[in-house]
């Protein structure tokens, strides 16, 4: 690590119990931070006591704070003092019923709360956001123009309410962001923008995504063969890594793309094989793309997805995130094989 990681004064992050803010507080905590973490309910002490458990055997303290989203004004107790605000908080489902209500608005309403609030604590002096490659790229079809590279400088230009909202809601939340921070002179913007999490959960019961998609290609639905759809991927002990380093690098600023590698499902599914209870359920095979994008509809994907993120190439330029963050990426496998492990573990 190039930072210094500054321990006279609290660091806020919201979403507390979430899957990447769970390693940034593990990682502030044992740098001897004291965090304010902001949840749904601070009284439910059972989804809280992975954060407590670390904080026991940390130097660093950790004070609960209820917030919402959507609630003006209830981050303001928790940012009091804080010179570092990491938001982390947006909701991240794909099967929604009201992308507007679901999706965008905790989004884009959270982030412009969070920020808000901001302004209007004079501790404050960088705010981390995190944003995600969503924001870079809706489909990887849009990178044709590039040679399929992606980079910091790519904004996600095709996702909308009907198609892809949970990457609109990244895209306009970040969008967001940017607009508050020009608007003010006192604390600066970071964001990170991490691919698909991928690695172990600090909370034995995840509900991340990540660990959906992964039950989905061990558990017997995709050995026949699945969409072998283009992706970007990345440990989550790597994402809490380029925060910290987002947060405590003075000379931090702009988009970070945190990526360790650009793959597909399949390739996934064949990490994956060799640490499953039974290899011979896991999906290591790819659906010819005409059949892929026939079905798509009954595996939860539209088939405009299907067509523009099968069989295009991806090619990452992460250069700035290891040069400026001096983030340095793990390779997938051990975190893949952590994530099977809980996955078993939670259905035994």
């Amino acid at each position: 690590m190039n930072h210094h990681v500054d321990t006279t004064a609290p660091a806020l992050v919201t979403g507390a119990t979430g899957y990447v803010a769970g390693w940034i507080i593990k990682s502030l905590l044992e740098a001897g931070v004291t965090v304010h973490a902001t949840v749904r309910d601070s009284s439910d002490s059972a989804r809280l006591a992975h954060l407590t458990a670390i904080a026991d055997q940390s130097p660093g303290q950790i004070r609960f704070f209820d917030a919402d989203l959507l609630t003006e004004g209830s981050f303001d107790r928790a940012m009091q003092d804080t010179r570092v605000v990491f938001h982390t908080a947006s909701p991240f489902v794909r099967d929604v019923k009201d992308a507007q209500r679901d999706l965008v608005d905790p989004a884009v309403r959270g982030t412009t709360n969070v920020l808000t609030t901001a302004n209007r604590t004079p501790s404050v002096r960088r705010v981390v956001l995190t944003s995600s490659v969503a924001a870079m790229y809706g489909d990887a079809a849009e990178l044709s123009t590039t040679d399929g590279k992606l980079d910091e400088s790519c904004w996600n230009t095709t996702s909308s309410l009907t198609h892809e909202p949970y990457s609109y809601s990244k895209t306009m939340a970040e969008k967001t962001a940017w607009d508050l921070a020009e608007g003010q002179g006192r604390w600066d913007l970071v964001t990170v923008n991490p691919a698909l999490v991928l690695g172990p959960s600090l909370n034995d019961k995840p509900t991340s995504d990540s660990f959906t998609i992964v039950g989905q290609l061990t558990d017997g639905r995709g050995r026949f063969g699945v969409p072998n759809l283009a992706m970007t991927f990345v440990d989550v002990r790597d994402i809490a890594a380029a925060h910290l380093a987002a947060a405590y690098t003075p000379t931090a600023h702009g988009r970070y793309l945190v990526a360790a590698e650009a793959s597909d499902l399949v390739r996934v599914g064949r990490l994956l094989r060799p640490h499953a209870a039974r290899p011979g359920l896991v999906a290591t095979r790819a659906l010819p793309k005409p059949l892929a994008v026939l079905i798509a509809p009954l595996i939860g994907l539209t088939r405009d997805y299907a067509r523009d993120n099968i069989g295009h190439p991806l090619h990452l330029a992460t250069t700035r995130t290891q040069d400026e963050l001096g983030v340095t990426y793990r390779s997938l496998d051990n975190g893949l094989r952590e994530m099977l492990t809980q996955l078993e573990d939670t259905q035994a």
